[in-house]
Order: C-alpha cells, then sequence, then structure tokens
C-alpha cells in the first residue's frame, strides 16, 4: 500500500469514533495551521525535500505529512506525485498563492485563509475578490424563462411565440 492510501484509509474510516474523530482531526488541523504558518512567513522560498525530511522539518509524522501533502496538492505549481509517493520521494511545496487562498476559501478553512500571514501575500481586497469568486463557483445561475409574448432572442422583433417558439423541435 502506499503512504496516501495508508492516510486516507486512516483519516477517511467510516468506522471511526466520533470522539476519536473529532480529536483526530482537531490534532491534524492545528499541525497544518503550524505549517501553512511557516510556508506563508516566507512565500518566495521554494520549501524541498523528501517525505521524510519535511515530515521530520515540521515536526509531524510521515503519515500526517502525507495528508498534509494530499491537501495542498492542488495548490502547487507543480503537483508532486502522491499516488505512488514513498518517504524517500522528493518533493516540493512551491505554491500558487491564489490558489492556495481560493483551495482554502473552498474547504472553509477559515482558520487557514484567516491566518495573519496572508496579509503580506495578498492584498485585502484581491483575498476579498478570490473568496467572492471561490463562492459564486458553485452557485447556479438559472438564465431568464423566456416567456411566450416577449420579444424573440433571436432579434426578430417578433413575439417569442410567433417566431423561434414555434421552429424548436420536441426531443
Amino acid at each position: 500500500m502506499s503512504l496516501l492510501t495508508d492516510w486516507r484509509d486512516k483519516a477517511y474510516d467510516q468506522n471511526m469514533d466520533e470522539k476519536f474523530g473529532k480529536v483526530f482531526w482537531g490534532n491534524y488541523f492545528a499541525e497544518e495551521k503550524a505549517v501553512y504558518e511557516k510556508l506563508l512567513s516566507d512565500p518566495e522560498t521554494t520549501v524541498t525535500g523528501t517525505v521524510k525530511e519535511l515530515a521530520e522539518k515540521y515536526e509531524m509524522k510521515i503519515e500526517t505529512f502525507v495528508g498534509f501533502l494530499d491537501g495542498i496538492n492542488d495548490s502547487l505549481k507543480e503537483p508532486n506525485p502522491i499516488e505512488e509517493m514513498t518517504e524517500d520521494t522528493v518533493v516540493n511545496l512551491g505554491f500558487d498563492p491564489e490558489k492556495l487562498y481560493y483551495n482554502m476559501c473552498d474547504c472553509n478553512a477559515d482558520w487557514l485563509y484567516n491566518l495573519p500571514q496572508w496579509d503580506e501575500i495578498l492584498t485585502k481586497e484581491r483575498r476579498k475578490e478570490i473568496h467572492t469568486q471561490q463562492r459564486k463557483s458553485g452557485t447556479i445561475v438559472k438564465p431568464k424563462k423566456i416567456g411566450r409574448n416577449d420579444p424573440c432572442p433571436c432579434g426578430s422583433g417578433r413575439k417569442y411565440k410567433q417566431c423561434c417558439m414555434n421552429k424548436q423541435t420536441i426531443v
């Protein structure tokens, strides 16, 4: 089994006791926050190393660090090969700040997208734009229904019922 499979099996175990699950995820989120605080403090530096080295650097178990890599992978400039990763696989944490902020908003991870380190990376206005963009991405907007007596959208100047409404084929 791969490291990623081991992490996912443990983290998303359907038989996980609710109390254990709260403790497990609470600990994970605290460790994740600590790593992001360090990464965001120096966003220009691309951190690289083996999975084992970086887990030690950020004081995490390898299994937990693999969970972190799974979470950040979509926000990286060059995604890591997380599916077949081993302890000796060299990974990089070079992230795209806007993509990372967007993904944090998408996960409702307010403990991450409200970190004070963001103030030095993205302006308050840009963060608000990204957050709004993310919220709108999940909103389905239905087009206005054309009424029978409305002007035809084809621009003929005739009523819809006397123009294109009659041309539609019934499927």
